[in-house]
């Protein structure tokens, strides 16, 4: 399974993986074409960002490297976790996942469970949403996951039930933090978190 989902995600391909949060439908980030194929698979509109997933914070600074400093600091104190950041991104970089706003890009590093752990780390980056189509309940079960969505992707993943909450959004390109999304972990205790780490 892990050799067929690796490969698919080299090739381009979309498949179903549990994340640390709800099922994600995942490709790699690092193509523009299989984001789009992505987004086209979950009716999704491109103004819309997706998240840049890495396997590890020296991962991460390595695939957006502006994200010294402050940004850094940040990621350091709150990834791994059921975060995903919203950080500068004054290189504009990977602009295929920033929706309209590429000064920014929403980052994770999420604690994964096997087997989607070992895909992330030999694929380095990945562009997840959550496997559902819009308007529908994020899939806490791989049945949850519509039946269109698993039968287009070359992969699904069985990882049993997760928690069915998505990861909590935070903003902090701005000087003053914005809570995006209350999600999978506490948003007042990340911002503490990372106010006392930038302090």
């Amino acid at each position: 399974m892990i050799e067929e989902a690796v490969d698919a995600i080299q090739r381009g391909r979309a498949i179903v993986v549990p994340t640390d949060t709800v099922y994600g439908l995942a490709t790699t980030a690092l193509q523009a074409d299989a984001v789009r194929h992505l987004y086209r698979l979950k009716s999704r509109p491109l103004t819309q960002p997706t998240a840049l997933l890495a396997p590890d914070v020296d991962t991460l600074l390595e695939l957006v490297p502006e994200l010294r400093g402050r940004a850094g600091v940040i990621a350091r104190a709150l990834l791994p976790g059921p975060y995903t950041l919203v950080l500068p991104n004054p290189a504009r970089r990977y602009s295929w996942l920033t929706g309209t706003n590429y000064d920014a890009i929403g980052v994770r590093v999420p604690q994964l469970p096997e087997p989607t752990a070992e895909v992330l780390r030999r694929t380095s980056a990945l562009a997840a949403t959550s496997a559902n189509l819009p308007g529908s309940r994020d899939p806490a079960r791989l049945e949850d996951v519509p039946e269109e969505l698993r039968n287009a992707c070359a992969v699904a993943i069985d990882g049993g039930e997760l928690r069915g909450v998505a990861s909590t959004v935070i903003d902090f390109t701005a000087r003053e933090p914005r809570v995006i999304r209350e999600g999978a972990a506490s948003a007042e205790e990340a911002v503490e978190r990372a106010l006392a780490a930038t302090a």
